[in-house]
């Protein structure tokens, strides 16, 4: 997020955008459960879930996370921001949209579709890898004004039910591109793992199977002759013995 920007934003949005969230809670240090991925729109600060009665009446925000990257629901987002051209993901079966921009990894390339503000590669016909990277190039071609459009006009904004969600996303989980019809088990490379990739285990487990399966009988009906070779295999060379003389 560009410092200049962030400046003219909402102090929410500032507050959001610059959070460092799953940090443990310094008012629970010692309870279990304490870290802060509850953001707290009117009071522009993360809490922990005990912290959570003095903030009923508050708009509350869950913040989830994907190999240490802060990711918002879609369907919160929404409520909050105008998310269209922001490219989406499919993990632990919830839509999803990274909250800031993800340093780069590899080289960018130039000639596939990239966002229009940090260069990260995306899919056709997203525009934006993340809602800061959005929020700079709304600043930057269109100024203030062009924020009016942005943001919703959000008067409520409840947590999931108790239980349903803890807010974690392990590296583990399956992340993919959102406009794709693969399965939770496929990314096209963002990610997750490539259906081809999945067949050809599938395949090579198959196979060795059969083999290992034909070993077996193999060794059943042949008992005797297994026997025999290991005893050829394993039979040590003695020293030479000479014909007596008569």
């Amino acid at each position: 997020m560009l410092i200049s920007s962030n400046l003219l934003l909402p102090p929410w949005l500032q507050a959001l955008l610059a959070e460092k969230f799953f940090d443990a809670c310094l008012i629970h240090k010692g309870a279990r459960k304490n870290e802060k991925n509850i953001f707290c729109l009117d009071c522009c600060v993360s809490i922990c879930p005990h912290c959570l009665p003095h903030h009923n009446s508050h708009r509350l925000l869950q913040i989830r996370r994907y190999v240490y990257n802060d990711v918002l629901r879609l369907d919160d987002a929404q409520k909050l921001f105008d998310c269209a051209s922001v490219q989406s993901y499919t993990t632990n079966s919830a839509k999803v949209i990274f909250l800031n921009h993800r340093p780069q990894t590899r080289i960018v390339n130039i000639r596939g579709n990239n966002c229009s503000t940090c260069d990260r590669g995306l899919q056709y016909p997203y525009l934006f890898c993340s809602i800061s990277c959005k929020v700079d190039h709304i600043l930057t071609t269109k100024g203030v004004g062009g924020l009016s459009s942005f943001f919703c006009d959000c008067k409520f904004l409840s947590l999931p039910e108790p239980g349903s969600d803890d807010g974690l996303m392990t590296p583990d989980s399956v992340i993919e591109p959102a406009g794709s019809t693969k399965t939770s088990s496929s990314s096209g490379g963002y990610g997750g793992v490539d259906c081809r990739t999945l067949a050809c285990t599938a395949t090579t487990e198959i196979v060795r199977k059969k083999r290992s399966s034909l070993t077996s009988s193999c060794r059943t009906m042949y008992p005797r002759i297994t026997e025999i070779s290991s005893n050829l295999m394993s039979r040590r060379k003695k020293a030479p013995s000479r014909a007596p003389l008569y």
